[in-house]
Order: structure tokens, then C-alpha cells, then sequence
């Protein structure tokens, strides 16, 4: 039986997609199984509220922004209480597994964020959480704590004006961070099994002031023995060899004119062979082809979007195409190869912004605000609305997790199994 990070490996090759991918009724890591926001195709809730399609709904101990994942019929997320950092695991049936303390909690500074921003991500061996304290941890299913080190300890303290955002990523051997601040930035590799640091690259690219800031999440590629990991931020698209962390290429002149304020927080997507870019805080969207070796800026960018992006939802992509979610809630359907525009519209508007990402699941697109209200269009070849669903009084950021036909929306301070 092939592992989990194997069939990882598989979807993310450039030119492979997931029409069908029958394995996502697990959910290890933020964006899905594909890094690309894409569940399976089998049928998920239209239409909920507060208090109908609910399957269950639990009291969340502190607060939290983190996505839960799932694995082992277990939905797994992070939080913060009494001072404390936690990671705790919920059984299908709204049950709490265990709730187990890893170091001490720095709270987040901005009204949207906390100090468990970061995702966890597991293998189906073990689960890993991060934290703003940097905290780095490995747990088993039963939540023992495997091993646990502090990366600012180890390499100094956050330098970040905001909160820590990017999540953990992994490899065949190793768990991945990315810190991307003012000051020391650097990818670092933990041993998945003993949480000893296999290597550390400086990533230094002299993007000026707030613009060498990132909260963006890498991504894992994969083809045949070879991994890759792709980062964005700093101004820069850059590939890393897995094994040592090098830089194998970069693209550039993400910011020409060196804005000082372009801190990343969207984070990037494989269509294809083509890695999209949100930057400029929503601003632009960059198609970069993947492959070369040095400063590929002038041959590897493959179309450019100005005034189009999204300054914090990350895009999904399957079938050749990418599907962008404004922070206004426009939703754009682009060709992946060409950037061209296949469809767009724009779901009602209040004062709220959209923070989730958008996901694909079903046959259909879900996109959720910050005041908990989630739409469903249809993933056909125009934009068409098919439901609201609102979650009165609630507030989001966590991109919805879909699983076995139910949807897991977490909130600042619950969690919400959506189905039967």
C-alpha cells in the first residue's frame, strides 16, 4: 500500500490533476491532498445553517485560525488556552480524542489572527503543528508528544510586524518551514522521526522593508526520486532541492518598482506546469514555468495579470484552469497555461472580507467569508450561484476542510461538522 506522502508526490506533478482523486475522504494538510484545494467529487452539502445540516458542533477551548486536518477519522487542529499552545484531536463523531500542550502561547497582535495560525500536516504516521511561539512538534495518534523543539530558540526570534501565518510542510524524510521576515530568513528541515534540524538555506533576497515578509505556505513537488519545494515571498518565486535545501532557481521581479509594503500572504499553486503567483497584495498574478537552473525571471514567466489577484485567499486549480477568490469575494476562472480569463462574477458584497480559501469539492466551488457565510457556485463555464449558508455570529479565516461528504468549518472558537 502506497503512504500518504507517496500519493502526495503523485497528484503534485506538474501536468497531473485530480478530477477524481478518491483518497481525499482524508485531508493531511491545509489545501488537501493536492496542495491545490481540490476534494473529491462526491457529493457534499448545498445548504446549511446554524441549525439545520449540522451534524455536530463543539466548544473550541481558546482561540484559534489554524485549518484542521483529517486523518484516521480523527479531525486534528491547533489552539491556544490558559497560556498554553495546544493540539487536539476530535473524533467523526464530535468527541474530544485528546488535548495535549506544546509550549508556551504568544497571542496574535492582529485582530484576525492568533497563536495558532500555522496548519498542522501529517504523513499518517505522525501529525505535525507549528506555532507563533516556534514551537515545532511531532505527536502520534494518540496525541503523545514524539519530540518537540523551539525554532526561534534555535535560529532567533520572529521578526514578523504581524502573525505568524506560513504552515509546516513535508517531504519524504523531513518536515519543512519556511521563515520569511525582515532580518534572518531561512527554510529549515526537521528529521520527521527524531525532530534533529537535517539543514538550514538561507533565504535572503533583499526585498525591502515589510516586502521580505511572508506568510505563505511552500509546496511539495515530486517526480520520480527528485523533490522540490517551491516558495514564494520576499518578492522572489524560488525552488529549493528537498534533500539540501539549495536553490535550484528563482524567479524575480515580482515587485519592480521595490513597494516596500508587498508582504505575501496568499500562497502559490501548481496548474500544470505552471506555478501561480498571487503578490502585490492582491494586485498580481504571475504563471511561472517550472524548471531550469539559476535566474530564470526572463524565459520561465508564462503570463502576467495586473489588478487581479487575491491578497490573502490562496487559489485552487484542477483541469488546466484556476480558480481565484478576491478578498471581496470575486471569483475568477482562468485558463492555468495562457492566465487568460474563462469566467468571473462577484458574490454579494457587505462589509466582511473572504480570508478561507476556496475549495473544490463536489462539482462545485465554496467559498466562505469572515462572518461565517458560505457560497457554493457551480464549477461549470460560467459564474452561477447555487446557495448562501450562513453561520450567524461566527468568524472565519480557516479555509473549510471536506471529507467522506461532510464539511468541517472551524471558527474562531468552534467547529462545525456540516452533513450527515
Amino acid at each position: 500500500m502506497r503512504s500518504w506522502f507517496t500519493l502526495l508526490a503523485l497528484i503534485a506533478l506538474p501536468g497531473l490533476s485530480l478530477p477524481g482523486f478518491s483518497l481525499a475522504e482524508e485531508w493531511p494538510n491545509w489545501r488537501g491532498p493536492g496542495q491545490n484545494g481540490v476534494a473529491s467529487q462526491k457529493p457534499f452539502p448545498l445548504q446549511w445553517s446554524k441549525t439545520e445540516n449540522v451534524a455536530w458542533v463543539v466548544d473550541l477551548p481558546g482561540k484559534g485560525a489554524s485549518t484542521p486536518i483529517v486523518a484516521r477519522g480523527d479531525v486534528i487542529l491547533t489552539s491556544g488556552q490558559d497560556g498554553k499552545n495546544l493540539a487536539l484531536a476530535y473524533t467523526a463523531k464530535g468527541e474530544l480524542k485528546w488535548s495535549r500542550p506544546i509550549g508556551e502561547e504568544r497571542e496574535g497582535k492582529h485582530a484576525k489572527a492568533t497563536g495558532s495560525n500555522p496548519s498542522p500536516v501529517t504523513d499518517g504516521q505522525s501529525i505535525f503543528v507549528y506555532f507563533k511561539s516556534g514551537d515545532l512538534a511531532a505527536l502520534d495518534f494518540e496525541g503523545k508528544i514524539l519530540w518537540q523543539l523551539n525554532l526561534q530558540k534555535e535560529y532567533g526570534e520572529d521578526t514578523l510586524w504581524w502573525d505568524l501565518g506560513t504552515s509546516p510542510v513535508l517531504t519524504r524524510q523531513h518536515v519543512i518551514v519556511a521563515v520569511m521576515q525582515t532580518g534572518p530568513s531561512y527554510l529549515v528541515a526537521v528529521d520527521k522521526k527524531t525532530g534533529k534540524p537535517a539543514w538550514k538555506h538561507d533565504r535572503d533576497l533583499n526585498a525591502p522593508s515589510e516586502a521580505a515578509q511572508s506568510y505563505s505556505t511552500p509546496l511539495v513537488l515530486t517526480q520520480g526520486e527528485s523533490e522540490t519545494l517551491v516558495v514564494l515571498g520576499a518578492d522572489h518565486v524560488t525552488a529549493h532541492d528537498a534533500k539540501t535545501g539549495n536553490e535550484i532557481w528563482r524567479v524575480g521581479g515580482l515587485n519592480p518598482t521595490e513597494q516596500k509594503f508587498f508582504r505575501s500572504i496568499s500562497s502559490p499553486v501548481v496548474c500544470g506546469d505552471v506555478v501561480v503567483s498571487p503578490y502585490a497584495r492582491g494586485s498580481t498574478l504571475t504563471g511561472i514555468k517550472l524548471g531550469g537552473k539559476g535566474d530564470v525571471t526572463r524565459q520561465n514567466v508564462a503570463w502576467f495579470r495586473d489588478k487581479l489577484g487575491a491578497d490573502v485567499p490562496t487559489p485552487a486549480a484542477v483541469d488546466g484552469k484556476v480558480y481565484l477568490c478576491t478578498d471581496r469575494g470575486e471569483v475568477h476562472c482562468l485558463n492555468g497555461q495562457t492566465g487568460e480569463t474563462l469566467w468571473s462574477g462577484a458574490v454579494e458584497k457587505n462589509r466582511n472580507a473572504f480570508s478561507a480559501s476556496p475549495v473544490l469539492a463536489g462539482g462545485r466551488i465554496y467559498i466562505t467569508r469572515e462572518d461565517g457565510t458560505t457560497f457554493v457556485l457551480a464549477q461549470g463555464d460560467a459564474f452561477e450561484q447555487l446557495a448562501m449558508n450562513e453561520l450567524e455570529g461566527e468568524f472565519v479565516v480557516a479555509t473549510p476542510v471536506f471529507v467522506d461528504g461532510r464539511i468541517y468549518i472551524r471558527t474562531r472558537e468552534r467547529l462545525y461538522a456540516i452533513g450527515d
